[in-house]
């Protein structure tokens, strides 16, 4: 069936990840990942990509426990902002406006069905480089770091979900995305999602739903950095195997949206996931989504590696 893009949602503008470990957390992003610190405000440090041409990334958010407090995704008009904002409070899924942090105006905070908090913003501050991090050419944000991994930019988050169906159908009905791909289970009492992915333009994907196995509500799977090529994965596996990083699966190539990828587990104990899927856009106005099955996906991955139990057990914050 093919779904049709509303274009009122632009692009995922951030995430808020939680750490009861802030500073290793930030040694991780800063000195393993290459990532750049714009600011620091109470518990949070706000980072970013090179590449990203907001002013931030990602808030990095002391805590008791890890997580994600909040996505971000910019509206791509006031108006759009606007009418998003009463699809949603339509749908009575809606907490109400805030001030803005700092980079952005005002939000609108939501929840999805699964209860993850989202936020909607347009008014956004652009990123102005510091001299000694100027750029070469005019038309790049900042200067490739060359540091760790230097990822380009966020590229999309991966939500754990006690029900698949609901929020994929939330984020396509109320925020106007479109499935691009989805697993359906064999399950004969109801239809069943094992996972989702849903893009807000021609990306093949921004948001994905993934089945909880522990049944729990409102987890994180892994937040995702994208990189300008396929050997930067290579690369980013001997970066985190030199700094003990936990490497939990990969490098290897998924069969769902084709993406070359590496998944570790930051210090505070989120997944995070380096992926290069730079070579998959979705162009056509009139996608059908692809439908994969229980046994199609029982063969593992593009190449054949089995899919790791912890794929989908392992969370945060974790259960028990």
């Amino acid at each position: 069936m093919a779904t049709e893009l509303v274009h009122d949602i632009a692009h995922l503008g951030h995430v808020e990840l939680l750490t009861p470990t802030p500073e290793r957390s930030l040694w991780f992003f800063t000195e393993v990942m290459g990532m750049s610190v714009v600011s620091t405000e109470g518990d949070s440090v706000y980072l970013r990509t090179w590449d990203d041409y907001e002013r931030h990334s990602l808030v990095l958010t002391a805590h008791g426990s890890s997580g994600i407090r909040r996505t971000a995704l910019r509206a791509s008009s006031e108006e759009a902002l606007k009418r998003r904002v009463a699809a949603i409070e339509q749908a009575g899924l809606g907490i109400g406006w805030t001030e803005g942090r700092p980079g952005i105006g005002d939000t609108y905070v939501f929840t999805d069905p699964d209860g993850h908090e989202l936020e909607l913003y347009y008014a956004s501050e652009w990123y102005t480089a510091p001299e000694d991090q100027q750029p070469a050419l005019k038309n790049q944000p900042q200067r490739y770091p060359g540091k760790g991994v230097s990822p380009r930019r966020l590229d999309h988050v991966n939500f754990l979900a006690a029900q698949v169906g609901p929020n994929g159908d939330f984020v396509r009905d109320v925020l106007g995305a479109r499935i691009t791909e989805q697993i359906l289970l064999e399950d004969t009492e109801r239809t069943r999602y094992g996972a989702r992915w849903l893009s807000f333009g021609n990306k093949s994907y921004d948001v994905v739903y993934t089945e909880d196995w522990t049944g729990t509500r409102g987890r994180l799977h892994h937040i995702a950095f994208a990189t300008d090529t396929r050997e930067d994965i290579l690369r980013a596996a001997d970066i985190m195997l030199e700094n003990g990083v936990f490497i939990e699966t990969g490098p290897h190539k998924h069969a769902i949206q084709q993406t070359f990828f590496l998944y570790v587990y930051e210090p505070g104990g989120n997944r995070i996931e380096l992926c290069n899927p730079n070579t998959r856009l979705i162009l056509a106005p009139d996608w059908r989504t692809v439908t994969w099955t229980e046994a199609e996906r029982a063969k593992g991955q593009a190449w054949g590696l089995k899919t790791i139990e912890s794929f989908h057990t392992h969370g945060t914050p974790p259960v028990g």
